[in-house]
């Protein structure tokens, strides 16, 4: 029995459990980023402190770990211009807080969090999957448009020096022209035969025995259902019908969402992986699949994607069906 929120699948998908950092829970509208809003609101804020290889300290409380965030008025009498307002989460005492993150140093050692003998952990990837569903999205938000801001400090349209508002949300150069975070969107396709075998793919740069399923950035033009026909012709000389849609999930490394499709290829279909891009692709029958994932993931020769990522979730719900 599923313990976790499912995401249902589309007309020719499956269900597959929420991704892991999906689960954001903070209020992220808009209108709390007017400035007397976020002015008066900031005595009770919160403030997340992360360097520039996405690390921030953690910590842990009651047996679970937790972003260590510190009061924001530690940082000034009101919002620093460079901070980004992650969104506002109720408090059972206190009622609304306002959570913030800006850039910063983060000390190595003692200020940050470690377990089973691996040294500060304290990356999305490294921790993402046990944080709360308020800690992973506030710390999903945090990577995305601090790095936007790190990458975007000149207008991308007259080449002038920008500045951040709208709570970070935007930049603004002295033209007036204003720029938005960039989200790059990106395929997601696990491919069956419409019985009880999916593909399993690897790339050249991956550990030895990492598979995973398909997956390639949409072009200028494209639907999302035209990338998932494209980037399977192109990777492994398939086509693919039956296209359907099964969750999302953000993925700021550094900046990409990818959104989870089903794909049915014939039965049979001969797999041909692309040159220089993918190193081999496997048909590898429904057993299997739970046998890996019984055996945390590793079997057969084969190891799974991590947890955080929506791959896995896919497979799990590909495997889960009778």
């Amino acid at each position: 029995m599923r313990t976790e929120p499912v995401l249902a699948g589309g007309t020719h998908g499956f269900p597959i459990a929420m991704p892991v950092l999906s689960r954001a829970s903070a209020d992220r509208s808009e209108d709390l980023r007017d400035p007397a809003r976020t002015v008066a609101a900031w005595p009770q804020a919160r403030m997340i402190t992360m360097d520039e290889n996405g690390r921030t300290p953690i910590r842990e409380v009651d047996g679970r770990v937790a972003l260590d965030h510190r009061p924001a008025t530690d940082f000034g009498d009101v919002p620093p211009a460079e901070a980004v307002l992650l969104g506002t989460v109720a408090d059972p005492e206190s009622g609304p807080v306002d959570y913030w993150a800006v850039a910063g140093e983060v000390s190595v050692g003692g200020e940050l969090w470690s377990f089973a003998g691996q040294p500060d952990p304290s990356t999305l990837r490294e921790v993402g999957g046990l944080l709360s569903d308020t800690d992973a999205g506030l710390m999903t938000a945090a990577v995305a448009v601090l790095n936007w801001h790190r990458a975007g400090g000149f207008c991308p349209r007259c080449g002038e020096p920008s500045a951040p508002e709208t709570a970070g949300w935007s930049r603004i150069c002295s033209n007036g022209h204003q720029e938005f975070p960039r989200t790059d969107p990106a395929v997601i396709v696990l491919v069956h035969d419409g019985a009880d075998r999916m593909v399993l793919a690897r790339q050249p740069s991956w550990p030895p025995g990492r598979v995973s399923v398909l997956a390639g950035f949409t072009e200028a033009g494209e639907s999302l259902e035209g990338t998932v026909t494209r980037e399977i012709g192109e990777e492994i000389g398939v086509t693919v019908t039956d296209i359907g849609y099964l969750g999302s999930q953000p993925w700021p490394f550094p900046r990409s969402l990818m959104v989870g499709f089903a794909a049915r290829a014939e039965v049979g279909a001969a797999l041909n992986p692309r040159v220089d891009e993918i190193e081999a692709a496997h048909w590898v029958d429904r057993a299997t699949v739970r046998r890996m994932l019984a055996n945390g993931g590793s079997s057969d020769g084969f190891i799974l994607p991590p947890g955080i990522s929506i791959a896995r979730r896919m497979v799990e719900g590909w495997a889960a069906l009778d």
